[in-house]
């Protein structure tokens, strides 16, 4: 059976107020306790992609590390599923369980100039970018710094410049989590290095992350950003591309993506309402030889709009351009073995010029460098042999999820290797996140520090 299955046949009349005692764990708690129908309840649970839905029994905003503690200790005394949730970035309907732990405001966060930083569970990038930045230090943030660090972490992590440095998972010196037997530990490779192993790259498997500390990077500047070209002249620039790009040192990290963006006061009139492609680029090296090396692409076709310059790393939303504001979207993804001219020609036949495709963004990254030969300690993600990975967003609407998958058949010859677990998005596809021997850490792991499976997405998993 299914994991969705295994959830829906848990007994939901067990599951109400007058069933389960929620104001126990509101007396042991500091937080904000919310059922349904209570004001606060809906502000807590919703995710930033509103086309999940997310709607436990209960829902509890965490102010401390120990109304974790009491919120895990009460799930497992009530036989409940728990679910860690900060910004709702990852969120996913089925890993839901019928307790949720919000821990937004779990939001310390401290950078030490000789290159560390020590955050809460509830801090997104953007706080330790603007943190890090008068010390020339820079965090491996994410495609976007609006997203919380526990769960782009946990998941691995692959950033705008991961074939330099790795993922930030890879940066990870300690956690802090509380486990599925209701434990507070702290974990480092030396302390519970099983979790540790499992804690980069097994999303909230074996627990509810309170705290991490992670290494930071010099890198007060970089060269890059995003070059725009007409859709019409996608096929001439991705094969530029592909070539270009088979030929880059670790120095570089690079993406394209197909956009179909709507008119609106935020998008520049020269990409609205059509078909455009944009390279995205980051090189952290100097920056004369970044340009050098980037003049290929700026030659590649007419360019609609260019963005790429020698910028602070304060600016590194810029690259991937990616939305703040919650959307209501689909997504689906894939790691890639290669990306020769017939898949580019395959991807473009489903999502190119000529095409009716719906999504808002299809994008491919370049991966390798950093990011293949991991970090100094072995850790749970397991997707590194990656030549490439596929992403596909489009809004919540009928066609959208069928068209995606036409997408992932067209690439299905160049598709292998274990998913990404921040690029999954079904409960049933998260254990294709691991190999073998990963996945059976991971379950040995959860047998230890959740015994009664009281972690949502461990189950998933066991």
């Amino acid at each position: 059976m299914s994991f969705i299955g295994q959830l829906l046949e848990r007994p939901q009349g067990d599951l109400t107020p007058t069933r389960v005692p929620f104001d126990d764990l509101d007396a042991r708690t500091t937080g904000t306790l919310a059922v349904p129908g209570d004001d606060a309840y809906q502000a807590l649970v919703s995710p930033w992609n509103l086309a999940v839905a997310v709607q436990p029994a209960a829902v509890l905003a965490a102010r401390t590390a120990q109304d974790v503690v009491e919120a895990v200790r009460f799930a497992g005394e009530h036989g409940l599923l728990v679910t860690p949730q900060a910004t709702g970035h990852g969120a996913i309907s089925a890993l839901v369980g019928q307790l949720l732990v919000t821990t937004k405001d779990l939001d310390e966060c401290t950078v030490h100039p000789e290159g560390w930083a020590r955050v809460g569970a509830g801090v997104k990038w953007i706080r330790v970018v603007e943190a890090a930045a008068p010390y020339g230090l820079a965090p491996l943030s994410g495609s976007i710094t609006d997203v919380g660090i526990v769960g782009y972490t946990t998941g691995g992590g692959l950033g705008p410049m991961a074939r330099t440095y790795g993922l930030a998972a890879d940066r990870v010196r300690a956690f802090e989590v509380v486990t599925g037997d209701g434990v507070l530990r702290r974990v480092t490779p030396s302390e519970h290095p099983e979790l540790y192993f499992g804690l980069r790259g097994g999303k909230g498997s074996l627990g509810i992350v309170t705290a991490v500390e992670f290494d930071l990077v010099h890198q007060p500047t970089f060269y890059g950003g995003s070059l725009w070209f007409d859709g019409e002249d996608a096929a001439a620039v991705i094969a530029r591309w592909r070539e270009w790009c088979a030929r880059l040192p670790e120095e570089a990290t690079t993406s394209f993506a197909l956009f179909r963006l709507p008119n609106g006061p935020d998008t520049p009139p020269q990409l609205a309402g059509r078909l455009t492609l944009s390279i995205r680029y980051v090189w952290t090296g100097d920056p004369a030889e970044g340009a050098r090396r980037f003049a290929p692409m700026r030659a590649a076709a007419p360019v609609l709009l260019d963005d790429v310059a020698h910028k602070p790393f304060t600016a590194i939303d810029s690259v991937h351009t990616d939305p703040l504001d919650p959307m209501p979207v689909r997504e689906a993804a894939a790691v890639l073995t290669d990306f020769p001219a017939q898949a580019a020609a395959a991807l473009l036949d489903a999502t190119g010029p000529g095409s009716d495709s719906p999504q808002l963004l299809v994008e491919i990254r370049q991966m390798g460098g950093a990011t293949a030969r991991g970090g100094a300690h072995e850790a749970a993600f397991s997707s590194r042999s990656a030549a490439y990975c596929l992403l596909t967003v489009g809004l919540d609407e009928p066609d959208v999820t069928a068209h995606a998958t036409e997408v992932l058949v067209a690439l299905a010859p160049w598709i292998g290797g274990p998913r990404m677990p921040n690029f999954t998005f079904d409960a049933d596809d998260l254990v294709h996140a691991f190999d073998a021997r990963a996945l059976a850490r991971i379950r040995a792991a959860i047998r230890s520090y959740d015994p009664d499976g009281v972690m949502a997405i461990g189950r998933a998993l066991a």
